[in-house]
């Protein structure tokens, strides 16, 4: 324990920001000094730090905060889910009436609870100069990189490399730049965990299903580094190739047999949103996928419409459309048991066999057999779900996704833009057979719509209907679709300068049409 006692010591001096040095001399040369109970105490300040990082990546607790950070914006633009709730007369993020309001959250949550926790963690230690310490660094590194890549695939340039500075906190990075230091902070913690392969220090801390395993950490580190590498892929290519390698040749290896869970002690956010408040439904895509492919994983990620008219009729909502009272359509199917439980999901390992599947129809090294790697993404999300009948389903190549019927207006029918079909067709082009693997990556992702809506902008698929009401006044292409989120207006106010210059960074201006530098708009192929 001795070997703490330096970065221990140092946390209390850093994060608890106290300008008291009575006596600090004595207890900083004289460690050997320090009672069990001031032990105790100090490495709580350094472990503590991860709490609020686990419980913002996503934010759990108010329900009301998840639903402005993640479920009335990347839930519904990913076509996973659709608010009945005319909400501001339906002049919304659904009508494409981006609300200052609302959008700030992602933001907010990051930089109020995950990068000054981590910073506080590296200070402490880097103040303490333990090396056995570094291993808070690269965990606390970790949790970072799945927040931050999050809030720059909704705002673009963030402010990431800089903010260990604090002269300079308010610059920002581009997206470009964002990624790279992603990249490398991922490398150094793979890297630098491996020789804590056997500490346990962290399990009092670890809010995941991993319990403070290093092991596991690596190996969700690394497959984070893969699903980042083919984020990129389309807009450097030899970037995504470098990474995507060095993610499938790590001895970490990847998350193919376990699922990223975090353990959260609340109620899963959704669960109000759509249980107690009714503001939140299934989305038309979802319907039209689900019910055309006949998909038993629907039973668990909906309930029945409870509509008397549409009994055992799952049926979704086309976001973006006129409504005019919520009573229009809130019985229609509410989320399902896919959300019980104290929970939450970052990344399945469903996720990385369909990330491998199309690293290999990039020719990246390691990655094996697209088909393979396909049917082993749908069998692990069948599994995860415990629907049933998984064989029968792989071999189904006549079923694709149905049209959209709106239950109540019919202007809002559209069909669905594609046959796309469930059997792996290996024989087919590059393009046909990566919209096989993102439909069935989109399917097994439920309810993260904020991984779904990235992969739907960078790919085109699966194919997402567009609004009806478009009320953006032409900053942004219905047929293009919304692409990214306005920088928020407290940035816009207070660190205007910056703000700025990374609007400079982008394609085009400030605004929900403009495309993020992954977003190409380019053929995928």
């Amino acid at each position: 324990m001795k070997n703490i006692y330096t970065y221990l010591l140092a946390s209390l001096l850093v994060i608890s920001f106290t300008s008291c040095t009575d006596d600090f001399e004595s207890i900083n040369t004289d460690p050997n000094g320090i009672s069990e109970e001031s032990l105790t105490q100090m490495n709580k300040n350094v472990g503590n730090e991860f709490d609020p990082m686990f419980l913002n990546v996503f934010n759990v607790t108010p329900a009301w905060n998840y639903q402005l950070q993640q479920n009335l914006m990347a839930d519904v633009y990913s076509g996973y889910m659709t608010a009945p709730t005319p909400f501001a007369g339906n002049v919304n993020n659904q009508t494409y009436a981006l609300v200052d309001g609302w959008n700030g959250f992602p933001w907010s949550n990051a930089y109020g609870s995950v990068m000054p926790q981590a910073l506080n963690i590296k200070n402490a230690i880097e103040l303490g100069g333990d090396l056995n310490g570094m291993k808070f660094i690269y965990l606390a590194n970790i949790i970072k990189v799945s927040a931050m890549h999050r809030v720059s695939d909704i705002y673009g340039p963030v402010r990431y490399t800089k903010f260990n500075d604090y002269a300079t906190t308010g610059e920002y990075d581009s997206q470009e730049d964002a990624y790279k230091a992603f990249f490398d902070d991922l490398t150094t913690a793979i890297d630098g965990l491996e020789a804590f392969t056997e500490d346990t220090q962290f399990a009092n801390f670890d809010k995941s299903v991993f319990g403070g395993d290093i092991p596991s950490w690596r190996q969700y580190a690394n497959s984070l580094r893969l699903r980042l590498a083919i984020r990129v892929s389309k807009t450097d290519a030899a970037l995504a190739k470098t990474q995507g390698e060095l993610a499938l040749s790590s001895n970490a290896g990847l998350m193919e047999s376990s699922n990223m869970v975090i353990n959260t002690g609340f109620p899963h956010p959704i669960t109000v949103i759509s249980g107690s408040w009714g503001d939140i439904r299934m989305g038309a895509e979802m319907e039209s996928i689900l019910t055309g492919y006949n998909d038993n994983r629907i039973e668990t990620y909906f309930n029945p419409s409870a509509d008397a008219s549409l009994t055992g009729d799952y049926k979704g909502i086309r976001m973006g459309i006129d409504i005019a009272d919520k009573s229009q359509y809130v019985d229609h199917a509410s989320i399902g048991k896919v959300i019980d439980g104290e929970t939450l999901t970052w990344m399945t390992n469903a996720e990385v066999h369909f990330l491998k599947a199309e690293a290999s129809l990039r020719g990246w090294s390691g990655a094996g057999d697209a088909k393979s790697n396909y049917e082993a993404g749908v069998t692990a999300s069948f599994t995860q779900h415990s629907a049933d009948n998984v064989s029968d389903y792989l071999a189904d190549n006549t079923s694709t996704p149905a049209d959209f019927v709106d239950a109540l207006n019919t202007a809002n029918n559209i069909p669905y833009a594609s046959d796309v079909k469930i059997a792996y067709n290996a024989s087919g082009t590059n393009e046909e057979q990566l919209e096989q693997i993102i439909t069935q990556k989109w399917i097994a992702m439920f309810p993260d719509g904020q991984e779904a809506w990235s992969e739907f902008r960078r790919t085109g698929y699966p194919r997402i209907f567009p609004v009806v009401v478009n009320n953006s006044g032409g900053t942004i292409n219905t047929d293009i679709q919304i692409r990214r989120i306005n920088f928020v207006a407290n940035e816009v106010n207070t660190n205007s300068a910056n703000v700025n210059t990374a609007t400079g960074y982008l394609n085009g201006p400030d605004n929900g049409g403009t495309r993020l530098w992954w977003d190409t708009g380019a053929p995928n192929f």
